[in-house]
């Protein structure tokens, strides 16, 4: 019986766990992308050389900008070549304001491709068959699921034609989102709502409604996180009752006032508007939701209070839940949530816990909704 190679065996064995690696570092470089890149994708790349030696890292960086690939192979240079790129998105097939990354990597002499999602994208998928054909070795699916979670908002834009939409909110760990006499400041520790300017800096907007305005007169813009991109402002303001003097509509980040089609703005000059038809005195969810799409934004921020989250979850377009959690007790005084449309405990919205961290004294709980199946509804 022929022995076998104990270094070539060994080689065998780890290579799966090489690529996993490399991949899993292509996510954190895409990660850095959040909040720069809309209405784009988030990309991370990274090129190993023939001995699987990282030479090259890139991540998309701005919309317009130069694609993940093309940072990483002009990190790698002539290293590049014989190496294999790992990329979280399919490399796209077309050219828009940058050109096609399949070819770059083709004319860079890459060997083999391997990427995490397929581009859902059909005027720029086809990368892959792009690079088969001109000889590569190209694989998909490595670590899809982290990578589709990382790049959220642009795919759920492309499949559903609307933002992903993260629902925040803070409370006592009795659900409380305010005491009985309507304070709320401040629920969670200070460690926490520095946590809330990060998703805001991740976010292309934030969003809340009249109730908010007039209960808190938000400001909603990043703070103490230098170098990010302000996200655009969004209110619900049916009627327009907001002020003229409202910090929401000061210049220290764009904002976009939503708005009945008859509301009076005569006293909002020069503050931007969004008119839309009222259903029942309400502004509908999906009319705001695809309106902002078509305007580019892909990730929404949703810090109303419990009225407008629960008119956000019974229009089904809660993608992801973030709650703050205060180890504290009031025993009185609104619920995170309002009125949904459940009538039963067999409506209720099931959410599958992703994450639970301390932020200071507070618990950080991240869940997304259970996709709902016959099964499901049945049990």
């Amino acid at each position: 019986m022929r022995q076998e190679d104990p270094v070539a065996t060994h080689a065998a064995h780890a290579a799966p766990d090489a690529d996993t690696r490399a991949m899993r570092r292509a996510i954190e470089l895409a990660a850095r992308g959040l909040g720069s890149t809309s209405p784009n994708p988030v990309v991370g790349c990274v090129i190993t050389d023939a001995s699987g030696t990282i030479v090259g890292e890139g991540w998309h960086q701005r919309a317009g900008g130069p694609h993940a690939e093309i940072h990483a192979l002009r990190a790698a240079g002539p290293a590049a070549r014989g190496g294999t790129a790992y990329v979280t998105l399919e490399p796209c097939n077309h050219t828009g304001r940058t050109g096609p990354c399949a070819q770059a990597l083709a004319a860079a002499g890459i060997a083999r491709v391997v990427h995490a999602v397929s581009d859902p994208n059909p005027q720029a998928s086809g990368g892959a068959v792009t690079l088969r054909a001109a000889g590569i070795d190209t694989e998909g699916g490595l670590l899809a699921d982290e990578a589709e979670t990382g790049n959220a908002a642009w795919l759920t834009s492309v499949r559903l034609g609307r933002p992903h939409v993260t629902w925040k909110y803070a409370a006592t760990l009795d659900g409380r989102s305010a005491a009985a006499d309507g304070s709320s400041r401040w629920i969670t520790s200070a460690a926490s709502r520095a946590d809330v300017h990060r998703l805001r800096a991740e976010s292309d907007a934030v969003l809340v409604g009249g109730g908010t305005l007039r209960a808190d007169d938000p400001h909603l813009a990043v703070r103490g996180r230098e170098g990010a991109t302000q996200p655009l402002r969004i209110a619900l303001d049916t009627r327009a009752t907001i002020p003229a003097g409202a910090r929401i509509l000061d210049d220290a980040a764009p904002t976009l006032l939503v708005v009945g089609e008859d509301a009076d703005t005569r006293h909002l000059t020069g503050v931007e508007l969004l008119r839309l038809p009222l259903h029942d005195g309400r502004i509908a969810v999906q009319d705001l939701l695809t309106h902002l799409n078509l305007s580019g934004v892909r990730s929404v921020l949703l810090e109303g209070g419990p009225t407008l989250a629960g008119a956000f979850l019974e229009a089904g377009a809660v993608d992801r839940v973030i709650g703050y959690l205060a180890p504290a007790l009031l025993g009185a005084g609104p619920a995170a949530l309002a009125d949904a449309g459940i009538k039963n405990i067999s409506g209720a919205v099931r959410l599958d816990i992703t994450e639970a961290v301390r932020i200071g004294p507070d618990l950080r709980i991240t869940a997304v909704p259970v996709p709902v199946t016959p099964a499901t509804k049945e049990h």
